[in-house]
């Protein structure tokens, strides 16, 4: 079995949603997070589970075998059983085989609201549960999905959705039209940040009118804007992860409690895709790659929450799971 050290350089020890529920049924998915192969399948009962995606016989994708009626993945090659727990539970031709000692890696998983969470170690209980945003938990709320993949370090991704002063720029005909609308050539922008327990928040306001809008950064790598609209709730919700050292898959998520009718779902994916595509150009342009310390790019008042972000993760998240 692999020790939990080496697994995730760079973001280990953590959660994160990883998928869409629905998009794991009985067949195993396999997916990469953060440069480790996870197979994701569902046990008896519908009950996920979480594997690191090599079978510890022979280092096969276990993602290429079955889910059988005793909920178990069947590994292609010479067919060992393994539990949602990761416990080898059938051998075949070797019934004197110490089972107890034939485990593939398990992780912890979760399915919480609509999505699927993986702690991002190798360990029987995660130290922590998983505290999610708020809204996308909210039973009262309509939820959308949009899922992309992006040519760029998540950490360029994350920065950029806690980065305020870009709207009026690169949103400007979107949802940063208000704000581009009432910029002057001497606007300042104020920035608040404030700790929380899951993470912080960063208060914004244009020229010191109106009230302060906001958005939420949930550690490691979520973020959610609260737009608002009088009388109403709606958020907007970005979950970064990260498949590699240069490719990210984002899921924009959008919870609302107006427009709930089913069918107008499709206008809010097409928002949430042109969004999207306005910031996956610059994004991927950026050099270098990944995120560098803060004296390694020039930087103003206004970059208050990319500095926070990255001083989190340059200090807690780039030194772990380095084995």
């Amino acid at each position: 079995m692999l020790a939990s050290g080496m697994l995730f350089p760079g973001f280990a020890g953590v959660w994160t949603p990883v998928l869409q529920s629905r998009k794991v049924k009985r067949d195993p998915v396999g997916i990469r997070v953060a440069g480790e192969k996870v197979v994701l399948f569902r046990g008896r009962d519908g009950v996920p589970g979480a594997l690191v995606d090599r079978c510890p016989h022979r280092g096969v994708a276990l993602s290429l075998g079955q889910v059988g009626e005793d909920g178990c993945i069947a590994c292609p090659f010479h067919g060992w059983r393994f539990g949602p727990d990761g416990t080898a539970r059938h051998v075949p031709l070797n019934p004197d085989a110490k089972l107890e000692r034939l485990g593939a890696t398990a992780l912890p998983v979760r399915e919480i609201g609509d999505l699927l969470w993986i702690f991002t170690a190798a360990v029987e209980t995660a130290p922590v549960e998983p505290i999610p945003p708020e809204a996308l938990v909210d039973p009262a709320l309509r939820r959308t999905y949009l899922e992309v993949t992006w040519n760029c370090h998540w950490t360029r991704a994350m920065e950029n959705m806690l980065d305020t002063p870009h709207l009026p720029f690169v949103h400007r005909t979107t949802i940063g039209r208000s704000m581009a609308k009432r910029m002057t050539p001497s606007s300042r922008m104020e920035i608040t940040w404030e700790e929380r327990p899951w993470g912080s928040r960063q208060g914004f306001r244009l020229d010191g009118q109106g009230d302060v809008a906001f958005l939420d950064f949930h550690r490691p790598n979520m973020m959610a804007l609260h737009i608002p609209i009088p009388g109403r709730r709606f958020r907007m919700h970005a979950l970064v992860i990260p498949i590699d050292d240069r490719t990210t898959r984002l899921i924009v998520a959008s919870a609302r409690d107006f427009a709930t009718f089913p069918l107008l779902d499709p206008f809010f994916d097409r928002m949430n895709a042109r969004i999207a595509a306005q910031d996956q150009g610059v994004v991927e342009s950026s050099d270098p790659v990944e995120a560098p310390p803060a004296g390694e790019e020039v930087s103003v008042a206004t970059d208050r929450a990319t500095l926070h972000f990255r001083k989190y993760y340059l200090d807690e998240l780039r030194p772990s799971g380095k084995g």
